[in-house]
């Protein structure tokens, strides 16, 4: 049995009547919307319930599965500890949603439990449902900092696991929309946050899922939604099936956006592959604009595929630029994949004898040696984002307002330790940015004497 319907829904606590005190009338819209969901819910009648809530655990790199029998909670952190939960996981659904993701080396598992409590992005919509629907065992998921591509790949796994089990599952994708929708909300406004609710509820109202990919996390961060990864989990579940969705209700009177929508699955369709034909796309546009780079960039994006499928160091080629072979200078290359970082390391001096080697160098580490990340892999070069920054020589300055984050990179010093950060980095804003997140990276303490210098780059791409 594949999965039979899903449900998004936002999880404001004070739609509860014992934390809104009144307030809940606020969003009597959204809680009959709500109540709907819960009824059609009963109606089912699953034997699963799927929650994905951004307020489980949550890591970088991995998916978190709530394991164990079971887990309670309450709402007692919103005052209301008299609001109270016990819920019974499905213990067989989890085991063999690991075993896929395990099969698949995919990063899913029940490892890392921090907080075996219930969550209010898991325990807003279980009050609605409880009281229509007793039935049904719970698989509690956590999102991740990873592409949205993985979280996709993710609903289709819980599909597989709801065809393997044989379960009657439904998925409730818990999630707020923008938290910056009015001047007088709790987080103040930003123009994208109309912006990405107006787009969301157009996208989910028409199950239009291969354009969830289109949210770039830049937008997404600036409109500061809370449920866009936790949608395209549901979407994923979803792949290859024409699906007929219904928005039932948006609200945004308290400066937080909230909205919900149904789907419920309607047979095959082949057009509906989305997260196949946005691969082939990514890698349709990284071809070409690998084709299209310059002999910098060229260099070291064969420097990491000879690495990568070879575990060959490659040697500098011939017909390279003169520049490239008689220069020495520092050099930085940075991966990228689905508009995330995957890879960035550098030398802020030379260490080679010419930059072409600085640059071969630093694409082998970038590609396999960054801590932050596991080593790249072959079926991941089609979809890489090379670029490559070469620096000019590092000048000290007095004082921030010395440096222009789109002009300059800053170098943090403290005795021995060094923390660096290239200028023009999406989300780096002001001088005070730069120079707190190169502190950090050099391990550099607030309260320390540090020096500063500024430097220039000729970025590559």
């Amino acid at each position: 049995m594949a999965v039979i319907a899903a449900f998004m829904v936002p999880h404001p606590p004070m739609i509860v009547p014992e934390v809104g005190r009144g307030s809940e009338e606020q969003i009597l819209e959204t809680t009959r919307a709500y109540e709907r969901v819960a009824e059609e819910i009963a109606v089912l009648e699953p034997e699963t319930i799927i929650i994905t809530s951004p307020h489980s655990i949550l890591y970088a790199d991995y998916f978190h599965i709530s394991p164990g029998k079971g887990a309670t909670g309450s709402f007692s952190r919103f005052g209301a500890p008299g609001v109270r939960f016990s819920e019974r996981y499905d213990r067989a659904f989890v085991k063999r949603l690991c075993e896929l993701a395990e099969a698949e080396a995919f990063p899913a598992g029940t490892l890392g439990e921090r907080d075996a409590s219930l969550d209010h992005g898991t325990m807003v919509p279980l009050w609605f449902i409880r009281k229509k629907y007793a039935g049904g065992e719970i698989v509690r998921i956590g999102l991740s900092g990873l592409p949205l591509a993985d979280h996709y790949r993710l609903g289709q796994l819980i599909a597989r696991a709801s065809e393997d089990t044989g379960k009657r599952a439904v998925i409730i994708a818990s999630g707020d929309l923008s938290h910056k929708l009015q001047e007088y909300g709790p987080y103040g406004f930003a123009p994208e946050g109309p912006e990405y609710d107006r787009r969301i509820m157009d996208v989910c109202g028409r199950a239009a899922f291969g354009e969830l990919f289109d949210f770039d996390d830049a937008f997404c961060d600036r409109a500061a939604e809370c449920g866009h990864r936790s949608f395209v989990i549901m979407a994923g579940a979803f792949d290859g099936l024409a699906v007929r969705a219904e928005a039932l209700s948006h609200q945004d009177v308290t400066g937080v956006g909230y909205g919900i929508c149904t789907f419920y699955p309607e047979g095959k369709d082949e057009a509906r592959h989305f997260l196949k034909a946005y691969e082939e796309r990514i890698e349709r546009e990284c071809r070409e604009k690998a084709e299209k780079s310059d002999a910098y960039v060229k260099l070291a994006r064969a420097s990491v595929e000879a690495w990568v499928r070879e575990h060959r160091r490659l040697s500098v080629p011939e017909g390279l630029p003169e520049e490239l072979l008689s220069r020495r200078a520092g050099a930085f290359v940075s991966l990228h994949k689905d508009s995330q970082l995957r890879g960035c390391i550098g030398t802020i001096a030379p260490t080679c004898e010419s930059l072409a080697e600085e640059i071969v160098q630093n694409a082998v580490s970038a590609c396999s040696r960054d801590p932050r990340f596991s080593p790249v892999t072959a079926r991941e070069l089609a979809s890489l984002e090379i670029s490559v920054d070469v620096l000019g020589e590092p000048e000290p300055i007095a004082s921030p307002d010395q440096l222009d984050v789109k002009r300059y990179g800053v170098i943090v010093s403290c005795g021995s330790r060094r923390g660096l950060l290239l200028p023009d980095l999406e989300g780096v804003d002001t001088a005070e940015d730069q120079i707190r997140i190169a502190r950090q990276k050099g391990g550099i303490r607030e309260s320390e004497p540090y020096r500063l210098e500024r430097f220039e780059v000729v970025r590559h791409y």
